[in-house]
């Protein structure tokens, strides 16, 4: 018997009451994980936990930027179990329209590496004692942006590509934790929505249809590094 056969375990979800984040956390519950989730809107990750209707579901609203914000919810994760998974999910896209470079306030651009670069590092410190006391990983989601120079998105995708090499790095440094940066791809979510104002993107997909990608890289737990979703799924085919 592991020491963690008779323990739930549980993970960490910033960014959970919509999208991406509400799709992984739903997808967790239903294996039987514990999830700490937090959102900055308050009504809408309280409509979410009504809706996913589980007393396995703790909700912190919050700002990630807040270093009491991560310290409850490090503690809270700490209350339930074993911590065994981080997602660093919750993003700033900017601006909408989002600005060229040159034109880019200082003062909105340190607002979306707040939220994308710095404050899911300041989790990691903070969680990752218990991860690499629990066998646990961190996944932090990044975005094609951070790899393809798409003009207009300066701000967001420089921030993700910060945000991949800070994987890459930790990666290095702490052998003991597997570091991945998860590339989702294009979703029909309120963020995607926002970089293209006024543009129908219901040709994107549902958030729910990429959370297998990310389920098969908690699964098989590969060396860390950078993936994306289709080529996950595609390894998962027969």
């Amino acid at each position: 018997m592991t020491r963690f056969e008779n323990t739930r375990p549980v993970a960490i979800i910033t960014g959970a009451s919509r999208g991406f984040g509400r799709a992984v956390t739903g997808a967790l519950l239903e294996r039987g994980w514990a999830v700490v989730g937090d959102a900055r809107r308050a009504s809408e990750l309280q409509a979410t936990a009504r809706e996913l209707n589980s007393t396995r579901l703790i909700t912190l609203a919050g700002d990630v930027t807040d270093a009491s914000h991560r310290a409850a919810l490090v503690a809270a994760a700490g209350d339930v179990g074993p911590l065994r998974l981080l997602v660093n999910n919750a993003s700033r896209l900017g601006p909408s329209p989002q600005p060229a470079l040159c034109d880019y306030p200082e003062s909105e651009l340190l607002r979306v590496y707040q939220t994308n670069v710095f404050a899911p590092l300041a989790l990691i410190q903070a969680a990752l004692p218990a991860l690499i006391d629990n066998v646990g990983m961190i996944i932090n989601v990044t975005s094609d942006a951070a790899v393809e120079p798409y003009s207009g998105w300066g701000g967001y995708g420089s921030a993700k590509a910060a945000l991949d090499q800070l994987s890459a790095i930790l990666a290095a440094e702490v052998s003991a934790v597997p570091v991945y940066a998860f590339d989702p791809g294009d979703m029909r979510t309120e963020m995607h929505q926002a970089a293209f104002p006024g543009t129908d993107i219901s040709d994107r997909v549902e958030p729910e249809s990429v959370v297998p990608a990310l389920l098969r890289l908690i699964d098989t737990r590969p060396g860390a590094g950078r993936y994306r979703a289709p080529d996950l799924l595609s390894a998962a085919l027969p």
